[in-house]
């Protein structure tokens, strides 16, 4: 049923693109796979052509390079544009716009997780809404009768508020902004307000989940006594371990959310939690040869390169994430045709032991499946000393630490992957404010 919000959105002036493929409320894991390539076709050429007609900071790109918006007739002819970077944002906070600053109506900052100085997403009013308006009811089967949390910062990121409206406005369910460790939001308040309220969906961060776990049963409050439809992490990234240990203290399916502040949401799991469905009808993916730019071939590990296509007044085109991923265009067990991507860590995340690069999250798959492992753990990286890999953990409850059993763990970890380990036990690591750190660097 169309809400008066939507039929406000269709009263102003959307592309003609919006209105001939979603008009219907078509959604993109429901559409068939050619009809939802004639979308992003279409959508990727509306957008070049506005950002060449009203960007300087894009016309001048596409000038250097000799591109001009008659040379996209294709999807593969994307790989003709030139990239955008994480630099050439964090210059001009304004550089993106292809519209007036007066129509601007919200600004994310990013987390800066990568480093450098912070970078300004700006969105129109009408951008903003018509991203969350369009959904995938598949992957997220969310009614208006749940009651969801949303356990994700809402200042300055876009992460809190990407769930929210999403539920609230794809879905038109009740959200609780609870937040993650505000001025108002702590974990026992948060506690608290599940006790009270219970909620049937929840949307945090994998480290938050823990924190709302420990929180809970210090109050003696049983987490699975909520019996959660479904709870999405996002916001961190996250080992299929990591995430079992979830699901055990929570009663619940855990399923993966993938987005960034600059990109919006990028990717949903399913329940086979076999990659995450790209939400194609928002963006498109490529994924490239971080030395040479090169487009590669699904199955080959690159970095992550995204395209939005309903972004129209704030083009980003070819946005180099610096994360790094690979593609399965394969049909999924669950039944959703929309393209699969796996993650592999951050490019600067990777740890190097003996020369080879190892994903922060590959390790923590091995090391989440030893039980007298803790929840909070760090890799410790020393440049001088990269043929061993150091882990500082807490134990599980109960578990007390013993030389013996530091050994018996790195022989563990040692036969998993490959790599000598050495274990140091603490009692407690520091709990994260922002985005949890894996990766220590001494």
């Amino acid at each position: 049923m169309t809400s008066r919000f939507e039929k406000r959105i269709r009263e102003e002036t959307l592309p003609p693109v919006i209105k001939r493929y979603f008009s219907q409320s078509a959604c993109p894991d429901q559409m068939p796979l050619t009809r939802l390539s004639e979308f992003q076709k279409e959508a990727l050429q509306e957008v070049v052509t506005r950002a060449y007609e009203n960007s300087p900071f894009y016309r001048q790109k596409m000038t250097r390079a000799g591109v001009k918006p008659q040379d996209i007739n294709s999807l593969s002819d994307l790989a003709k544009m030139p990239f955008t970077t994480k630099d050439e944002l964090r210059h001009d906070p304004w550089a993106l716009l292809a519209c007036e600053k007066k129509d601007v109506s919200q600004i994310h900052v990013s987390s800066g997780t990568t480093g450098g100085q912070p970078i300004y997403i700006m969105h129109t009013w009408k951008e903003y809404y018509l991203s969350h308006a369009i959904i995938y009811p598949q992957l997220h089967p969310v009614a208006q009768e749940d009651l969801c949390f949303v356990a994700l910062p809402y200042e300055m990121s876009s992460a809190g508020l990407g769930f929210h409206y999403r539920f609230l406005v794809g879905h038109q369910a009740a959200v609780v902004p609870v937040g993650k460790g505000g001025a108002y939001s702590t974990p026992e308040k948060t506690v608290k307000l599940m006790r009270d309220l219970k909620p049937t969906i929840v949307a945090t961060s994998p480290s938050y989940a823990i924190t709302l776990a420990e929180a809970a049963a210090e109050a003696s409050f049983d987490l699975t006594s909520l019996r959660l439809k479904k709870m999405w992490l996002g916001g961190e990234g996250c080992s299929p371990a990591f995430r079992k240990r979830v699901e055990k203290i929570w009663g619940t399916t855990v399923n993966f959310s993938c987005g960034s502040t600059e990109c919006g949401a990028i990717g949903i799991e399913c329940d086979a939690h076999n990659g995450y469905h790209i939400a194609q009808g928002h963006l498109l993916v490529e994924i490239v040869d971080p030395k040479t730019g090169k487009v590669l071939e699904p199955g080959e590990t690159g970095e992550i390169v995204i395209t939005c296509l309903l972004r129209f007044d704030i083009p980003l085109i070819r946005y180099r994430t610096q994360d790094l991923g690979s593609l399965d265009p394969k049909p999924c067990p669950c039944g959703v045709t929309l393209e699969r991507l796996f993650l592999r860590g951050r490019l600067a995340d990777q740890i190097v032991l003996k020369g080879k690069a190892y994903s922060p999250f590959y390790l923590e798959n091995f090391l989440m499946r030893l039980p007298e492992v803790g929840n909070w753990y760090q890799f410790v990286v020393k440049p001088d000393n990269n043929d061993r890999l150091k882990i500082r953990t807490e134990l599980a409850p109960g578990v007390d630490p013993a030389p013996e059993l530091a050994d018996k763990l790195a022989s563990k970890m040692e036969f998993a992957i490959g790599i000598p380990c050495e274990f140091e036990f603490v009692t407690k690591l520091p709990r994260p404010g922002p985005k949890t750190v894996r990766v220590v660097r001494e």
